[in-house]
């Protein structure tokens, strides 16, 4: 199983980004999807989650209106669209998937977001 996130970087307050996730070693189409992400300091926390499918989601209060969790499973890639950014949502972000009981995580990208 193989996570590759991209798409972090630095954004200015109410700025946008978008972070893919590209994954393999696995059929993709079959497992939910989540990104989490960590501040400097914080305990991981979850962002939001996709079904298999595409068809359920699920959001942190905190994010709620401003980021949304989409998935292409053709291109076995799930996206996190981040607008209206603020310093609080600086972390890194990682990719998650949970997979025969086992835990499969990305190695992260960072956003921050600064003026």
């Amino acid at each position: 199983v193989q996570l590759v996130e991209s798409g972090g970087g630095l954004v200015r307050p109410g700025g946008s980004l978008r972070l893919s996730c590209a994954a393999s070693g696995f059929t993709f189409s079959s497992y939910a999807m989540s990104w989490y992400r960590q501040a400097p300091g914080s305990e991981r926390e979850l962002v939001a989650s996709i079904s298999s499918a595409g068809g359920s989601t699920n959001y942190a209060n905190s994010v709620k209106g401003r980021f949304t969790i989409s998935r292409d499973n053709t291109k076995n890639t799930v996206y996190l669209q981040m607008n209206s950014l603020q310093p609080e949502d600086t972390a890194v972000y990682y990719c998650y998937t949970w997979i025969g009981q086992v835990n499969c995580w990305g190695k992260g990208t960072l956003v921050t977001v600064s003026s």
